[in-house]
């Protein structure tokens, strides 16, 4: 049976099952001079190049979004408790 390889590509997308090193991960995620999206150092596909600053961008817009839809939903979540509050008529056919 021959030993199937750990990195590669497969439909265009890497792939990497090495065991992970400290050295691999962080220098993955901080390659100066390359694009925005860069290959992952465990797993299938791509991830954000941190010293991109259009990923600096990507992940303050993600940040964003995110504050904001916390902040309205809390205000949601009030509303929906107060209308809980209220009695409800209950009928029965018998």
């Amino acid at each position: 049976m021959a030993d199937k390889s750990d990195t590669g590509q497969i439909f265009g997308i890497p792939y990497n099952f090495e065991r992970p090193s400290i050295g691999r991960m962080l220098s993955a995620y901080w390659q100066p001079g390359k694009g925005m999206l860069v290959k992952k150092p465990f797993g299938v596909g791509y991830t954000l190049n941190l010293a991109n600053w259009r990923s600096l961008v990507v992940l303050l817009v993600a940040g964003g979004l995110y504050y904001q839809e916390r902040s309205s939903g809390s205000e949601d979540d009030a509303e929906d408790v107060s209308e809980a509050d209220e009695p409800v008529e209950v009928i029965v056919d018998d």
